[in-house]
């Protein structure tokens, strides 16, 4: 499964208001922190996470897309 930061940023802002925060109004900013968190966090796992493979046909070392 891809990582995607949609559906990361649903979930921040889905386990941020259970804590209490409120995502509407013109004063929040649930949805922007949501959003930069997914979108650092995804970036920062595709760019430097490596899975390795260590038997079979496969075996090596692959990139997280």
């Amino acid at each position: 499964m891809a990582l995607s930061k949609s559906q990361l940023k649903a979930r921040i802002v889905s386990e941020m208001q259970a804590q209490g925060a409120t995502a509407s109004g013109k004063h929040s900013w649930v949805n922007r922190m949501a959003e930069a968190i997914a979108n650092a966090v995804v970036d920062e796992v595709q760019a430097n996470a490596d899975v390795p493979v260590t038997g079979g046909s496969s075996s090596g070392t692959y990139k997280v897309k």
